[in-house]
């Protein structure tokens, strides 16, 4: 067991999950030397499969469905341990980098994770918590000649443990005035009126406006009159999982390629562990090429020095770099360029130089990049 005073978990996944820890690691290993912070990074001993390594083994190519199941249930079983254990140990982070979506749905029913993301339209603060814990992405399939038979539920329980942490986390989000508003996203015609029910039992509860939406009503009041402010949008994955990507784009905070998000494990066996991911997948057509975008793995890595490992200013200075190398034309083929992974994380170390929050008397090794 390390002795370091800050604990970073890892997991990794096939496809680019190689190129991308490497890059988090090399990034987080220069604000500890910086900050002078001790941190060490534990890291799952298994790597995790995407959806095309899991389709693409010798087992799965021989053995069906029932083998592509069985290699899921050991990466979730697996997966699932390695952040009950890390919690258990005391961590309060995990970087993982993108495995595959049904593994990560099944250790998200289990440990009860919600998503949160911050989005500001213009001064108008909206809060994402993706309900990832219940619903039509969770469950188990029955398999049958011919058909595919998926069981989900919705619950009560969950629910309200949702809606709780939204509370709790506008609060924090906005602590001078809290939320105004919960808009619930979700299809709730398909479940006779349980989950309008539960909202409202929360709403009096809590003395909190809590409004019920179909999906397409949110879309069409987000686009003819924007979020109000200060709301929390509470989102079922159906409508949340594509909708992310959207909001990012339309309310300034980016592409998704360049994009960290956390995930909240609300269990109590993890309960406050935070899980950091790219938004971006697997890339597998990127794999071993040195061309995935590394930027969203560089936020991750100055997000989480920041929060969970005693580098104040890490996330600015990490803007200011990325501004930097955005100016000097290096970029990956994605966003329009000719430059690999490697020698944008090259070009990104190079130009950082960390605030004045950085404690003072502690060793910076920076040099300019060209253009800047």
């Amino acid at each position: 067991m390390s002795s370091a005073e800050h604990i970073v978990g890892l997991a990794v996944g096939r496809g680019t999950g190689a190129e991308i820890a490497t890059v988090f690691e090399r990034v987080l290993d220069r604000f500890a030397r910086t900050y002078g912070s001790d941190i060490a990074v534990v890291r799952s001993p298994r790597t995790y499969h995407s959806y095309v390594s899991l389709r693409s083994h010798p087992a799965a190519r021989g053995g069906g469905t029932a083998e592509t199941r069985r290699l899921t249930r050991e990466d979730a079983d697996h997966y699932e341990r390695f952040v009950r254990g890390r919690a258990a140990a005391g961590t309060r982070v995990i970087f993982r980098t993108a495995i595959n979506a049904q593994t990560l749905y099944l250790v998200r029913q289990r440990l009860q994770a919600v998503k949160v993301d911050a989005f500001d339209a213009g001064g108008a603060r909206m809060l994402l918590v993706r309900d990832q814990a219940q619903g039509f992405y969770t469950g188990d399939n029955e398999h049958r000649p011919g058909q595919v038979r998926r069981i989900t539920e919705f619950s009560r329980e969950i629910t309200e443990k949702v809606l709780e942490y939204a509370v709790r986390r506008a609060r924090r989000e906005w602590p001078d005035e809290g939320p105004d508003r919960i808009v619930m996203a979700y299809k709730f015609h398909l479940l006779d009126g349980a989950l309008d029910d539960w909202a409202a039992e929360f709403a009096d509860r809590h003395g909190i406006d809590v409004r019920v939406l179909q999906p397409d009503t949110v879309n069409r009041n987000l686009i003819a009159h924007g979020p109000d402010d200060r709301t929390v949008l509470v989102a079922g994955n159906e409508w949340a999982d594509i909708m992310h990507v959207v909001l990012l784009d339309r309310f300034g905070a980016g592409r998704q390629e360049d994009h960290c998000t956390r995930n909240v494990h609300l269990h109590p066996d993890a309960h406050g562990l935070v899980e950091y991911q790219t938004v971006h997948g697997s890339a597998d057509d990127l794999a071993g090429r040195d061309l995935v975008n590394p930027v969203a793995a560089i936020r991750a890595a100055a997000a989480i020095a920041e929060r969970h490992a005693d580098c104040p200013g890490a996330g600015a200075a990490a803007e200011r770099a990325l501004a930097r190398v955005r100016r000097a034309g290096i970029l990956t083929p994605d966003l329009g360029g000719h430059h690999c992974t490697t020698e944008v994380a090259n070009a990104f170390l190079d130009a950082l130089e960390p605030g004045a929050e950085a404690r003072a008397g502690q060793p910076v090794s920076t040099s300019p990049v060209a253009g800047s």
